[in-house]
């Protein structure tokens, strides 16, 4: 009764909670997607429209460069330039320039008409203007002070006897001989110059979508839906950013108008800009639509989860006693595994990881045991190592003063160096040591090699650190000299060449010992540096037979005791040389 009745509370909770959870979790699920769609869509309406917008505005700048260009040829033309000098021309030169604008290189030319510095006025042979129609207007006005620029403007025709508002073309034709006033082109171009741009732009565009060209002071000359009018703050907002422009290209990207998002391409040499407006409806009905469908697949889902829910609840609840009884059962001694669970859920994972915390602890244990036991062990040999040492140094002293009355000099050295490299050695018990007492040290050991092998290698120290004011762990250097002196240098005879270096970096010593003997071999090498954060059992395991890589084995062992995982030991070789580099924190003056 008791078990039926904990596995039933454990439904109702895992049923509730389930409940709570899938609600909340949809809920937010729904809002974030509804919210990434939303903005996602509006980016991407944004920027479909501004790289229309830049299409168009690319086509704005190709008509714009065409109109420069046919009056540039214009201004060329030798019978247009003659007809600013004093003298009038002929009648046959008159309709040779009548006849040049007839046939300028410019589509949608509605009207035309040019008038030269003495008044004569060019002009289609059915249109009558006259120099009056031209002189003190908006033609002369627009132009203001340019001397060379074809400016665009929209203005109402006053030359050509028309009602509406018109585009012109305009600009001043000056003599390239002698300085004089200026004559005028005046082109009046169809609606269908520009309007083609935003047809083209229309047909793949939503209906509800506003595109059109207009000029720096809100005239607007060619629109996609006829009789619709704009917010008034879309006028006020791309006048503003059309004075603010200094440069042709978008000026406006997605901006936030009143009920939408505005987008506009500037040209800056004819003041025309080209803009789409993208009503916030446009936006809006695509995600509203995506919402609904949000709604009802979340629907389904939670009907279907709950079901689900019910179904498979009692199959939890079973391997959950399993679980709990192993667990409370452990004592701590007892590292026996618990059956593995099938149940195809994540309680399958959580006695998988049970298992393996009861391994881990166990190897833990196993691994702490060691540690103390390879730290008792190296305690003793440092006891051993310390027996009687005075009678071994009056030893050494009585042989130093034997060698010396017979003038045996390098006897004495080596017992000298020999002497030196055991006090070192003892040091009095101590495990950490000054810089410099494990630089005398080595120093030592590579004078007695270098007299029991003559002439097979020099040495160099180079210490940049403050040598007594620095401690680490003796006996570090004097190894990786051995291992130099007894492989690099096994094949050779003479001219080997040891560097010992000492630097810091960020609060750490760097201590490298390079040499130019024969270079560590390369799967050695891999082995070796593999070994720095591995366990103290498993770098023991590298080395099983203490032949090879004891001397690495016994370092490594001795800094990781010490210093724990802030270590770092690495070899690298080139084809002629070895270099080992031990890198530990400073701070070593204390005992561990």
């Amino acid at each position: 009764m008791t078990h039926k009745h904990l596995s039933s509370g454990i439904q109702k909770k895992y049923l509730k909670s389930t409940f709570i959870l899938l609600f909340f979790a949809l809920l937010l699920s729904m809002i974030g997607v509804w919210s990434y769609m939303h903005h996602t869509l509006k980016n991407n309406i944004i920027e479909k429209y501004k790289f229309a917008d830049e299409k168009m505005g690319i086509l704005l700048d190709n008509l714009y460069t065409k109109s420069k260009e046919v009056t540039a040829e214009a201004i060329l033309n030798e019978t247009i330039q003659k007809s600013l000098n004093a003298e009038e021309l002929t009648d046959n030169e008159k309709n040779a320039v009548g006849k040049y604008f007839s046939y300028l290189d410019l589509d949608s030319i509605q009207d035309y008409c040019y008038m030269d510095n003495k008044g004569n006025v060019y002009t289609r042979s059915y249109s009558y203007v006259n120099a009056f129609d031209i002189k003190n207007t908006v033609f002369q006005k627009k132009l203001g002070t340019e001397y060379a620029k074809t400016v665009w403007f929209i203005a109402k025709d006053t030359v050509f006897n028309g009602k509406e508002n018109s585009l012109f073309i305009t600009r001043y034709v000056h003599s390239l001989d002698y300085p004089s006033e200026p004559g005028i082109i005046i082109l009046k171009m169809k609606p269908s110059f520009l309007n083609h741009i935003i047809t083209m732009a229309s047909e793949k565009t939503d209906s509800d979508i506003i595109t059109g060209i207009m000029d720096q002071n809100g005239n607007i000359y060619a629109l996609n839906q006829e009789n619709t009018a704009l917010p008034d703050n879309v006028t006020k907002t791309l006048i503003n950013a059309c004075k603010k422009s200094s440069d042709t290209g978008i000026i406006l990207n997605g901006e936030t108008v009143t009920g939408g998002y505005l987008s506009a391409y500037y040209q800056k040499d004819c003041s025309f800009s080209i803009f789409t407006y993208v009503p916030n409806n446009v936006v809006t009905s695509q995600t509203t639509q995506i919402l609904i469908v949000l709604v009802l697949i979340y629907l389904i889902i939670v009907v279907l989860a709950l079901l689900l829910s019910i179904l498979f609840s009692n199959r939890f609840t079973r391997p959950i006693q399993e679980i709990t009884t192993y667990m409370t059962g452990f004592d701590g001694g007892d590292y026996t595994h618990m059956p593995e669970l099938h149940t195809n859920t994540e309680l399958d994972q959580i006695g998988h990881s049970y298992n393996e915390m009861l391994g881990n602890i166990e190897q833990l244990v196993n691994e702490i045991k060691l540690q103390e036991k390879e730290l008792r062990t190296s305690e003793l040999n440092m006891l051993i190592s310390q027996i009687n040492p005075h009678f071994l140094y009056n030893t050494l002293d009585t042989i130093y003063m034997l060698a010396r009355m017979n003038k045996e000099e390098t006897t004495m050295r080596m017992i000298q160096a020999l002497s030196k490299y055991l006090r070192l050695c003892l040091s009095k018990g101590s495990e950490i040591v000054s810089v410099e007492d494990e630089l005398e040290n080595v120093k030592s050991y590579m004078e007695i090699q270098q007299i029991r092998n003559a002439d097979l290698f020099e040495y160099e120290i180079d210490c940049q650190v403050n040598a007594k004011g620095n401690k680490i762990l003796k006996l570090i250097l004097q190894p990786l000299v051995e291992n130099a002196v007894k492989y690099g240098f096994s094949e050779i005879y003479e001219g080997g060449y040891i560097r010992i270096r000492i630097t810091e970096e960020n609060d750490v010593l760097v201590l490298s010992v390079y040499n130019t003997g024969m270079p560590m071999n390369k799967d050695m090498v891999e082995k070796i540096n593999g070994l720095t954060h591995l366990p103290i059992s498993q770098i023991k395991k590298a080395f099983p037979d203490k032949k090879h890589g004891y001397g690495v084995f016994n370092i490594l062992t001795r800094l990781r005791l010490k210093y724990g995982d802030k270590i770092t030991y690495y070899y690298e070789t080139t084809d002629a040389s070895t270099t080992c580099t031990i890198k530990v924190p400073k701070g070593g003056e204390q005992e561990s």
